[in-house]
């Protein structure tokens, strides 16, 4: 009843209600058969007993996450990245992360990050603490139990202030977007040490993309927002996954037939972006393509994403994946918009977002030439790609690998990254 009485009214956030009410109620629901079966075991075993199990499953994944991190190399682990801009200011927001393991402990420092800023490219301390336990997660055991025992080698120093743990009030709406590259920045810093358990640059973004306005249909405002998937990095045994949510994003992927038939909105183009890897011997993931146009309204669209300046990053001689690109065509003329802007879209105009490769793993003529082949039939990379950044010579009409030229074009790449080096 009380939902209901709550839903009745328009939300002052600008939600549709019928959005609004649906989330609250899936809210409410979980609660409700988290209460029933926590007072279901409260009545079968008592409170004294149920407590005491508690203390003893978070004492069980201490102990055992203290064991994993014995096992990890001692030392200290430094690496940094940036994001485009904070939104406002037009200026990178750059991240420092130095890692001491010590024992059986792990010490995440982000003291030489940049100032929090007067936009909402900042994260709370939660999120920043967030970003240090989802990396060492992925580092040690994944069956370890997930609970406050996890989290109690870990040590976070992030001054009050910076861009990873802003003094209030300050915008965060961001955050998650910080979050995601602090996690890729964590990576990288154990790259030498673990170089078989870290992925090259990913995504690492949210990559908002939402807009509203007046249905045409019925009249009523409306809005819509959903996440875009993009490269993930390649690893030292296997290619980074095409087009996926990275790191702790858990959204879905909004099918268009869906999209199209709720809201005021056509998509011409869901799809991958060829070449957008990151060369290596194993390549990135490639990045997605999709195309948003209004035919009987002009809404507002708003992006909040990232990795139009600096790409996801290479390891170990593989390459950078393309960068993001964002736009938007009108009259047939297309413009670069940024990667954090709100724009009127005109009828007619396409809002065009392109996300990022993953990077590379390995110098990529080291790239099984069947795999590049694959690649190449699958309409991932083009014939030209092949062979300037894998040394793989194919045949555009027939679809083989021409095995001589290919060892002549390997022997080149060779040689010119020995005189680069």
């Amino acid at each position: 009843m009380v939902f209901q009485h709550i839903f009745s009214i328009h939300p002052p956030t600008g939600r549709p209600k019928t959005a609004a009410a649906g989330l609250g109620r899936g809210l409410s629901a979980a609660n409700d058969i988290g209460i029933r079966r926590l007072t279901h075991l409260i009545k079968r075993y008592g409170t004294a007993t149920l407590r005491f199990y508690i203390d003893k499953l978070i004492e069980y994944s201490e102990q055992r996450t203290r064991a994993e991190v014995r096992k990890l190399p001692e030392g200290t682990f430094k690496a940094e990245g940036c994001l485009d801009d904070d939104g406002v200011s037009g200026e990178p927001v750059r991240f420092k992360a130095r890692v001491d393991v010590m024992g059986d402990r792990v010490r995440c420092d982000f003291s030489g990050t940049d100032a929090q800023r007067a936009a909402p490219m900042n994260c709370n301390l939660t999120q920043t603490f967030t970003a240090c336990v989802y990396v060492l997660k992925c580092l040690i055991d994944p069956d370890i139990p997930l609970n406050e025992g996890f989290s109690q080698p870990i040590e976070v120093v992030a001054p009050k202030g910076l861009a990873v743990n802003p003094r209030p009030p300050t915008a965060i709406v961001g955050g998650w977007e910080v979050c995601s590259r602090l996690c890729d920045i964590l990576f990288k810093a154990f790259s030498d040490a673990l170089p078989e358990k870290v992925p090259a640059g990913t995504k690492a973004m949210i990559c908002h993309a939402g807009f509203g306005g007046r249905d045409p249909r019925s009249g009523e405002y409306y809005c819509f927002l959903e996440t875009l998937a993009g490269g993930y990095g390649a690893r030292w045994s296997s290619d980074g996954p095409d087009a996926v949510q990275t790191h702790a994003q858990n959204t879905q992927n909004a099918p268009v037939e869906e999209t199209e038939r709720n809201y005021p909105v056509r998509i011409p183009r869901y799809s991958l972006v060829e070449d957008s890897e990151g060369p290596g011997r194993f390549r990135g993931g490639l990045g997605l393509c999709r195309e948003y146009t209004f035919v009987d309204h002009e809404p507002l669209f708003t992006i909040l994403a990232d990795r139009a300046r600096f790409p996801p990053w290479g390891l170990f001689g593989g390459e950078e994946g393309l960068r993001a690109r964002y736009s938007l065509v009108s009259n047939g003329v297309e413009r670069e918009i940024g990667s954090k802007t709100t724009v009127t879209v005109a009828q007619g105009d396409l809002l065009r977002m392109e996300t990022c490769g993953g990077g590379g793993y390995g110098p990529p003529w080291e790239r099984d030439p069947m795999l590049v082949l694959g690649d190449v039939r699958e309409r991932k990379i083009s014939v030209t790609r092949a062979r300037e950044r894998y040394g793989v010579a194919i045949d555009p009409q027939l679809l083989r690998v021409d095995e001589r030229e290919t060892a002549e074009l390997r022997s080149e790449l060779k040689r010119s990254a020995s005189d680069d080096a």
